[in-house]
């Protein structure tokens, strides 16, 4: 690895996030004793920014409150490059202190009346003032003169979200530059002027990072590349403006900024966010991410210890998706010890296990696919609800039923012919003709279809067709009115808008054991194998969204939907009407193999939303149907709480388990790990051979039981108490 740029090579880091007094309490000896302990290829060091942590030759650049004279960032490259460490120069840019605001007011974000935007006692700068463009490059080529960092990463660089929008002349002056409009004057997605300011945001992001790479390639060389931080979260990128696809592919190593479970999210979000970024970006480029040794939940400590289990349950997430660990600390010195000892068995681990983890590529027969633009122009500001737990949802029933999975951009369908047998379209309601064009060439090549809710109904900017751009695939047509709803429903028992049901076809239960009904018709006929599971009810609970379709006469309709009828108090609780013919559920076959499943009605967002297990259970029986018997891996046993992800190195085949039981409701506080097992995982092999490959177990050492059935390779794991990577062949 010796002529490769740094960028390639270093694989672990380790970062103390400075505060303003440590200048007076680092103990540089015994950091760098947990530097080798902890196995780290490099160090993040607090440069400059909103504090600095050398002398400045800038008298509003505020030096930290204990530094004095003293260079403490310098010190800490210094004894980083006598340990052979890498070096970026941390920086935290988008705000400024009161001296620096009278100094500069234009170089302020300002609101509709004129007044500074604010965050606590600092002022928020603008992406688009002198201080991006000019201030900061000299502050980057100080830095760089000093020390010659390998790179600089910056926490907040995207600067004002998308609530703001900020009235400054700069802001006025460009915008009117690039659209020949005036800014808006409020956040109204019906306004064009609004939606073309979504759009220059996203443009002058990416301007910022290119402005940003020449000031430090220019300075530093080829190889000093400024890398920002990328959040993991699709929709906090977009209410940053961060365009993932423009972005990843102007950046060698994506440094990201990711660092726990949220309220809604397990650790699998953490596997989705690794893979979602690779298959963006690639999968060559490293994925360093930062995970907090401390409590960053709800409220957050940041001087209070992550639990062990918390930190090893994250981590071992990321792996499955390819990223690689960086421990991070608040502060050079803590009361709270049990932090120091967390990182060093994953850091060492992941060390020795080096020769898995890199240079493989993913495994999945089923992608699942996503946009920016259809969260932003479809989502909106209601795009968790809209967009984003339809994905949730897809992801979670695939999950549960350990079928491995890969997330799929919308602008990349065209290489998906080949590599995956389905493509899932989780209400990916607003979509190109292009992106549309994609999708049916994949169907053309035997590629399956699932969609659900508003697939294709809107251009990729939102706005509405007069049919589905899709509808010649699934059979359907938007009859242009809907029911139900997409957010949360009313808790009270009192409200019965939401309590609607599915009713499956043919009718069974006229031959089910219960109570004679005389409005059952005689049951007859198979119903499809994406309905499997139900045969004892007619009916499913549903409580979402639907919108109103015709089906074309070669369409099986699966399912439709029951309107919703009281239900309290119990004594009205009764179908008001019982049947319709609004399909909910439908099936097409295509005639060179390919099979189109829409789920009209959202069991996807259902499914995230509100845990009903048939939803989850209906999308993963699609799936099984289309793969039918040739999927490439299937898992038995773990109660749905085992998920796998795999890869291929050249013959071998690499498969992460994952364990998902959460303990702890709220993030950051999961303080146990719980053995699941035993569990069997089949791969079906590309080559006959009566004799087993070897198969080894990098996490327990325990030794699998395996054998051979037919044309699978069976292995039965004991246990898996975090995760367990498999290695075959």
């Amino acid at each position: 690895m010796g002529s490769e740029p740094w960028y390639r090579t270093a694989r672990r880091w380790g970062q103390t996030n400075l505060v303003e007094i440590d200048p007076a309490r680092y103990d540089g000896d015994w950091w760098r004793e947990h530097w080798r302990r902890t196995r780290i290829n490099g160090v993040i060091v607090n440069a400059g920014g909103i504090v600095s942590y050398y002398p400045t030759k800038f008298p509003l650049h505020h030096r930290a409150e204990a530094l004095g004279e003293r260079d403490l960032y310098g010190e800490i490259v210094a004894a980083a490059r006598e340990e052979d460490l890498n070096v970026i120069a941390r920086m935290d840019s988008n705000r400024v202190a009161e001296d620096f605001y009278r100094a500069h007011p234009d170089w302020i974000c300002l609101d509709i009346e004129g007044k500074p935007y604010r965050q606590a006692d600092k002022y928020v700068t603008c992406i688009n003032s002198p201080y991006y463009s000019e201030y900061l490059p000299l502050i980057m080529e100080e830095i760089i003169e000093r020390s010659r960092p390998d790179g600089f990463a910056d926490n907040s660089w995207a600067g004002i979200p998308r609530k703001n929008i900020c009235y400054c002349r700069y802001c006025e002056e460009k915008f009117f530059t690039w659209s020949g409009v005036d800014l808006p004057r409020r956040h109204d997605w019906g306004d064009e002027n609004y939606r073309l300011w979504i759009r220059w945001n996203f443009q002058r992001r990416t301007d910022l990072w290119e402005l940003n790479n020449r000031v430090t390639t220019k300075a530093g060389g080829r190889d000093c590349h400024w890398m920002g931080m990328i959040s993991g979260d699709v929709l906090n990128n977009c209410n940053r403006f961060i365009d993932l696809p423009a972005i990843l592919s102007r950046s060698p190593i994506v440094m990201l900024d990711h660092q726990r479970r949220n309220g809604v999210d397990g650790f699998e979000d953490n596997t989705e966010a690794g893979k979602r970024l690779h298959e963006v970006g690639g999968w060559d480029k490293l994925i360093p991410e930062s995970t907090p040794q401390y409590q960053l939940g709800s409220p957050a400590f940041r001087l209070a210890s992550m639990p062990v289990a918390e930190v090893r349950l994250w981590s071992s997430a990321a792996f499955a998706g390819g990223i690689q660990p960086w421990w991070h600390h608040i502060g050079s010195s803590h009361e709270d010890r049990r932090q120091y000892t967390t990182a060093e068995p994953i850091f060492t681990w992941h060390e020795a296990n080096e020769d898995v983890l890199f240079n493989r590529r993913p495994e999945a027969d089923v992608g699942v696919v996503w946009s920016q633009t259809n969260h932003d122009f479809h989502g909106r500001d209601h795009a968790n609800d809209r967009t984003m737990n339809p994905y949730r949802g897809a992801l979670r029933a695939l999950d549960r039923a350990g079928i491995p999975h890969l997330p799929v951009h919308a602008d990349d369908i065209t290489k998906a012919a080949g590599r995956f047998r389905v493509l899932i379209l989780p209400n990916l309601a607003a979509i190109s003709d292009e992106q549309a064009d994609a999708i049916r060439a994949f169907a053309a090549q035997g590629g399956s279809v699932i969609a659900s809710s508003e697939t294709s109904l809107y251009s990729q900017y939102g706005d509405k067709r007069p049919d589905f751009a899709l509808a010649d695939l699934f059979g359907l047509h938007s009859k242009g009115s809907s029911l139900g709803g997409q957010e949360l429903a009313n808790a009270d028992i009192e409200t019965s808008a939401r309590h609607t049901y599915l009713r499956l076809s043919p009718e069974l239960r006229a031959g089910v054991h219960g109570p004679k009904d005389e409005t059952a018709p005689k049951a007859s006929g198979e119903r499809h194998p994406v309905l499997a599971g139900f045969e004892e009810t007619d009916t499913l609970p549903f409580g979402g969204f639907l919108p109103v379709v015709a089906a074309e006469s070669d369409v099986k309709v699966l399912a439709t939907y029951i309107p919703d009828f009281p239900i309290y108090p119990p004594e009205t609780s009764w179908m008001r009407k019982p049947h319709t013919d609004l399909p909910a559920i439908t099936v097409r076959e295509g005639a060179n193999g390919s099979s189109f499943v829409c789920f009209v009605a959202d069991l996807d967002r259902c499914f995230a939303r509100d845990e009903q297990f048939e939803h989850g259970q209906l999308i993963a029986n699609a799936v099984k149907w289309i793969l039918a018997d040739r999927a490439f891996l299937t898992l038995e046993g773990g109660h749905g709480f085992i998920t796998a992800t795999a890869y291929r190195q050249g013959e071998r085949q690499i498969v992460h388990l994952n364990n998902r039981i959460l303990t702890s409701r709220i993030p950051g506080r999961q303080a146990d790990l719980l053995l699941i097992g035993p569990v069997t995982l089949r791969l079906r092999r590309k080559a006959a051979s009566r004799a087993a490959p070897d198969v080894a177990l990098r996490v327990s050492g325990l030794q699998p039981k395996v054998k051979i059935e037919g044309e699978e390779l069976v292995i039965e794991i004991s246990q898996v108490l975090d995760h367990e990577v498999i290695v075959v062949g």
